[in-house]
C-alpha cells in the first residue's frame, strides 16, 4: 500500500476515493436503483453553503433533492442530476426520497436529523430507518 508523500502524492490525489453505495429504489420501477456517492470536500461545501443553518422555511423535499443532486452518480462516478431536476425529483413520494437521502447522509457521515437541519423550520421530517435493500458500501471509484 502507498504511503502519501513527495513522490506518491501526484498519483493518490489525482483521482477520487469516493465510496458508493447502491439503492434500490422500487418507486420508480421494477428493479430501478441508484448509486450515492460520496461527497468531494469541494461539492459538501457547495451543498451547506447552499443550505445555511441560517435558512428558514426550506421545504424538506427541496433539502433532499439538493443532496441527491450532488451524491447521485452513474457508474463512472458523473453526477446524473442537475437543477433542472430538482421540481421532478421533489414530485417523488417521500418513501423514496427518505431512502436516498438516508443512504446519501449515511455515506457522508452526516449526523441524523441533518438534511432535517437545513430544511429547518419546514414541519416535515425524514424517517428514522431508511428501509433500503441497498447493498454494502463499495470501494472507491
Amino acid at each position: 500500500m502507498p504511503i502519501l508523500s513527495k513522490a506518491t502524492k501526484g498519483a493518490i490525489l489525482s483521482a477520487p476515493h469516493l465510496k458508493t453505495e447502491t439503492v434500490d429504489v422500487p418507486e420508480w420501477g421494477d428493479g430501478v436503483a441508484v448509486i450515492v456517492s460520496e461527497m468531494s470536500g469541494l461539492a459538501r461545501d457547495a451543498y451547506y453553503a447552499k443550505h445555511k443553518a441560517d435558512d428558514k422555511d426550506v421545504p424538506i423535499s427541496a433539502v433532499q433533492a439538493d443532496l441527491l443532486l450532488v451524491t447521485v452518480v452513474d457508474e463512472s462516478g458523473t453526477q446524473v442530476l442537475d437543477e433542472s431536476d430538482i421540481e421532478a425529483l421533489r414530485a417523488q413520494g417521500s418513501a423514496a426520497l427518505d431512502r436516498v437521502a438516508d443512504a446519501a447522509m449515511r455515506i457522508n457521515g452526516m449526523k441524523p436529523g441533518a438534511v432535517e437541519g437545513a430544511a429547518k423550520n419546514s414541519g416535515a421530517a425524514t424517517s428514522g430507518a431508511s428501509g433500503s435493500d441497498s447493498l454494502p458500501v463499495s470501494g472507491s471509484q
